[in-house]
């Protein structure tokens, strides 16, 4: 029983710690210990090394000579990420065309008008859960396990990007009309058009982010 509390602590701790990395919370950069981790979490160094582990295999953090150094997720990592996204979305979505329920469209209904709501307000910060309610949705009713993990991870991994997006007011409007359109394309159960759109909404997304950080560039 043991055994299983401290798995399930380092479980914990290295979420606590990925968000952190993910959202920008521990900047690029930031030199992390062990000693100093274990006070920040108020965990013991055990539950820290495990965390610490699935991070370097993440390739969240790097050992340098300054020490474990977070690397988090650069620009050109958001280009590969969506690149990726934009090869295999589609095809999650033609296949979630195919078996997803009436149940789980009318949750998806729900959560388009929720991102619309929240989109008029300009609340980025919900705009983005609920963006991530709407693709995880598809990513579960698509009837496989592996595009549901790896397009959740990679969707995941690009989470500070995508709010940065979703500050821009005319981006968050244009998202909310593109899932839109791809719920119309699943309630059709039509596969061919739910792959293209989708598509279509990964690289918009890309392009709209590469934008603002070129912009932020040359500030």
């Amino acid at each position: 029983m043991e055994e299983i509390r401290i798995q399930s602590l380092s479980d914990t701790v290295f979420e606590r710690m990925e968000q952190a990395i993910l959202t920008g919370e521990f900047s690029v950069g930031k030199v992390l210990t062990e000693n100093g981790l274990s006070k920040e979490l108020k965990v013991s160094r055990t539950p820290i090394r495990e965390a610490i582990s699935r991070l370097l295999q993440e390739n969240l953090v790097k050992e340098t000579q300054k020490g474990l150094v977070v690397s988090g997720v650069s620009a050109s990592d958001i280009i590969d990420i969506y690149d990726v996204r934009a090869k295999i979305e589609g095809v999650a979505a033609a296949k979630c065309a195919e078996c997803i329920s009436a149940a789980a469209l009318e949750q998806l209904n729900d959560i388009v008008e929720l991102q619309e709501f929240y989109t008029a307000k300009g609340e980025a910060d919900k705009i983005k859960r609920i963006d991530n309610d709407f693709h995880k949705t598809i990513y579960d009713n698509c009837g496989s396990v592996i595009y549901s993990e790896i397009l959740s991870l990679l969707h995941k991994k690009a989470q500070t990007f995508r709010k940065i997006s979703f500050t821009d007011n005319e981006r968050a409007k244009k998202a909310a009309e593109e899932h839109r359109e791809i719920l119309s394309a699943l309630f059709i159960r039509n596969g061919a058009l739910a792959a293209k759109l989708a598509v279509e909404h990964v690289n918009n997304a890309k392009s709209s982010i590469l934008k603002i950080l070129n912009a932020t560039k040359g500030e």
